[in-house]
């Protein structure tokens, strides 16, 4: 496996190799005593059963003080840079997952004001953006009751004063160190990861106590969380804990689903038409011909669609184990699969969109501390 890969949470490039990554970021793996463990809570996920999710920080002290009675607060978040693709709402679920198991509270933060830094964007762009972005995580049934939705620009009241404490613990030598900033970057994306650690503070700050974090999200975002780690007991708060997935392929192969890439992203907008475009065009582990694939067979492990299915569309351990098999023996073509995924996930878009409409109708009051949209 190369080791020349580069993940920031801004930049994924080359071919990933998690257990490298892991070791560069200074994570721990899930393990079968964790994944015991939290099988006492409720069905294991298929995403923790895959090792999708598969390295965390943290977990065991935050279960610890779950068994004691003092619940966590579920905190993710979203970029908003443009429309969701199937990538950004593969976390998702997982947190929706957790908040049903655990009956917790989540916060969802949109910053609008990083992808405005980072891109070229404007305010507006990212603002209408983020309410898109909101229903399409509305849209995967998340408890109302429980969830808030925070916007940094429209939360600014609330979110800087603490994001100021973080800045003066964070020196710009080490967030050159963490980032890979030089002397030209805009000095607004220099004290931009402070408001990402905001989240990870204010269930504190609203109880008046230490209240437990817990962060389910891509690795990318690592970097980010370790200044929040570094700084949380110099002012007061726990540290958060993190369980990390690996990243959503994408259907022309590669680690990574990327937004850019338009015609290999499955996007949750997308018509039935443009799903089956782009997965007819998808990468696949197949022979040249169907004489040769029925001799030799197929190569699951490097198919874009069996990565779809493996890691959103087929959650039977069984059956995603039976389609692997068929594929590598040669009894099921690259056409058929393609044609089974098209199929999937324009049912699982159809129904999407659905609730993503209805979730107009209660966007405005899952927004954190009231703000109009």
């Amino acid at each position: 496996m190369p080791e020349d890969f580069k993940v920031t949470p801004w930049e994924v490039t080359g071919e990933i190799d998690y257990d490298l990554l892991q070791q560069r970021f200074g994570t721990t793996p899930i393990d079968d005593a964790l994944l015991e463990r939290l099988a006492r809570y409720g069905d294991l996920h298929y995403m923790l059963r895959r090792g999708i999710f598969y390295s965390h920080r943290d977990m065991i002290p935050l279960l610890d003080e779950y068994d004691k009675g003092n619940r966590f607060v579920l905190y993710t978040g979203r970029g908003p840079s443009g429309n969701t693709h199937l990538g950004h709402i593969m976390p998702w679920i997982f947190n929706k997952w957790v908040q049903d198991t655990f009956g917790v509270e989540m916060l969802f933060q949109l910053t609008d004001d990083e992808k405005f830094l980072f891109k070229d964007l404007t305010l507006e762009d990212t603002g209408k953006m983020a309410y898109e972005n909101a229903l399409d995580f509305i849209a995967l049934g998340f408890d109302p009751k429980k969830t808030r939705i925070i916007v940094n620009t429209k939360n600014v009241d609330k979110l800087y004063p603490v994001a100021l404490k973080v800045a003066k613990k964070v020196t710009f030598s080490t967030a050159k160190a963490v980032f890979g900033f030089e002397n030209s970057t805009n000095i607004g994306s220099i004290f931009y990861t402070t408001m990402q650690s905001v989240p990870a503070f204010l269930p504190t700050d609203e109880a008046g106590k230490q209240v437990p974090v817990l962060i389910p999200c891509g690795i990318d975002q690592d970097p980010h969380f370790r200044v929040t780690r570094d700084v949380a007991p110099g002012l007061g708060y726990p540290k958060p804990s993190l369980i990390y997935c690996k990243m959503c392929p994408g259907l022309a192969g590669g680690d990574k689903m990327s937004s850019s890439d338009e015609n290999a992203t499955i996007f949750t907008t997308d018509t039935p038409k443009a799903v089956k475009k782009k997965v007819g065009r998808a990468f696949t582990g197949g022979c040249v011909s169907v004489e040769e694939q029925r001799q030799k067979g197929g190569n699951p492990e490097v198919c874009s669609v069996f990565k779809y299915n493996y890691f959103l569309f087929e959650h039977d351990d069984g059956k995603i184990n039976e389609l692997a098999e068929k594929c590598r023996k040669g009894e099921i073509l690259c056409g058929e699969c393609k044609m089974c995924l098209t199929e999937r996930i324009n049912v699982f878009l159809e129904q999407h969109q659905d609730k993503r409409e209805k979730a107009k109708d209660v966007v405005a009051d899952m927004t954190y501390d009231g703000f109009e949209w």
